[in-house]
């Protein structure tokens, strides 16, 4: 069933340094390589991605109190409601990207004012005539930001919102440990994961072992498998899968950014969960064609549309 009101995300805003290297890294000495400044943070992205596609999005996060203006000029630009709060101290997240010839990626993430995200932030006027909350799992790596996102969840679900999380990072997951992040998040309606994040989480690599056993946790599971698709499913298993297509695949960066969005935006317009898997997949794929985690502009998002 879609969810009335608009979707509600919570995460980080970055500054996305791209590194596409022409070979192999020469340690102590110099590569070519296509190096590009684009914006990014995967809170971001999911919410850059929704309004792109249409979907009344509000977006929550931290930034340096110089970035704060631009920042909410380029959200509204892709019909996006900023509430970006001004950090007076930190500077704004920055993120280096090294790219492989395959598409795959390796971060070195500086989170920034994004580790400061407060609970004066998230007050509960934030949530008015919201359906859907959704939250990065980076929002949940830190101690601070965490405990003032666990507070806006708790009120989202007194109000019967919605509330979906994404994984977000195999590497943090393991840091903070599996039965923190599984409890922090446990009567969710809906988790992102990717493979890896998948296999982490549930403690097999058989996907529909996965499913059922991340369905005692999540009403939904939606489990991202990279140039084979997706799948859908929770307790009783695999319950869809969705193949993708071939593409040329420049630049995976929030790939997944856009899957989530793809798939929402057809969830919250009513279409049944094969459809709406298919609109992800159609998204992550187009994702991974372009440079940067985030469309450069709605004429490119169109191309997506269209």
């Amino acid at each position: 069933m879609p969810h009335k009101g608009h979707v509600v995300v919570i995460g980080d805003v970055m500054t996305d340094i791209i590194a596409i290297p022409e070979g192999p890294i020469v340690r102590g000495s110099d590569r070519r390589a296509t190096i590009r400044l684009r914006p990014g943070g995967a809170g971001a992205n999911q919410a850059i991605w929704l309004g792109a596609l249409g979907v009344p999005v509000r977006f929550v996060g931290r930034v340096a109190a110089a970035d704060v203006e631009l920042q909410a000029r380029y959200f509204t630009r892709f019909g996006v409601g900023p509430r970006l709060v001004a950090d007076p101290a930190a500077a704004s997240g920055v993120l280096v990207t090294l790219v492989d010839p395959d598409g795959e990626r390796s971060f070195l993430t500086d989170r920034g004012a994004n580790l400061n995200l407060s609970a004066a932030d998230l007050p509960p006027d934030l949530l008015d005539g919201a359906g859907l909350l959704l939250i990065s799992g980076y929002a949940l790596f830190a101690e601070g930001p965490r405990s003032a996102v666990l507070a806006a969840v708790q009120e989202a679900r007194a109000r019967g919102i919605a509330c979906a999380v994404d994984a977000a990072s195999v590497a943090f997951l393991r840091e903070v440990g599996v039965a923190q992040f599984l409890a922090w998040t446990a009567g969710f309606d809906l988790l992102f994961a990717n493979e890896e994040e998948a296999e982490t989480l549930s403690g097999t690599a058989d996907l529909s072992a996965e499913m059922a056993a991340l369905g005692a946790t999540y009403a939904k599971v939606i489990v991202k498998l990279g140039p084979s698709g997706a799948a859908l499913g929770g307790a009783s298993g695999v319950a869809a899968r969705e193949p993708a297509p071939i593409v040329d695949a420049l630049d995976t960066t929030g790939a997944g950014d856009a899957f989530a969005a793809g798939y929402l935006s057809a969830h919250l317009r009513g279409d049944d969960d094969r459809t709406a898997l298919a609109a992800g997949v159609r998204a992550g794929s187009f994702a991974v064609t372009i440079i940067g985690a985030q469309p450069e502009s709605l004429v490119e998002a169109s191309r997506l549309l269209g």
